[in-house]
């Protein structure tokens, strides 16, 4: 009863200065994401890559500092849903843009 927190894994590995680090990262990208739009970077191309990398690292530091997912053994199973989700997700707004890309050269 001592230690309630054996049973999770990573559990152990918890502090308050891992949530404060990723809660500083996960505002400063945001802040960045609002900053690119805001600085009207010109062409369009390269905002909409520069959202795209932050919301990626945004992710990236959710999944390790709240979520705690790391390449440890106990993690896999959580690592191999996570990426099954993303790949299907992939596929789901693949072929929903190819359709939709497909109908739109069919009706001109």
């Amino acid at each position: 009863m001592a230690n309630e927190h054996e049973n999770h894994p990573g559990a152990g590995h918890i502090t308050v200065g891992k949530y404060m680090v990723g809660f500083i990262l996960a505002t400063a990208l945001t802040l960045l994401s609002f900053g690119i739009i805001a600085a009207g970077i010109q062409p369009t191309y390269a905002a909409v890559i520069g959202l795209v990398l932050a919301a990626v690292v945004q992710i990236l530091v959710h999944l390790h500092y709240f979520l705690h997912l790391d390449r440890s053994r106990e993690m896999q199973w959580n690592m191999i849903s996570i990426v099954f989700t993303t790949i299907i997700v992939l596929i789901f707004i693949g072929g929903t843009v190819w359709v939709i890309f497909t109908l739109n050269s069919r009706m001109m």
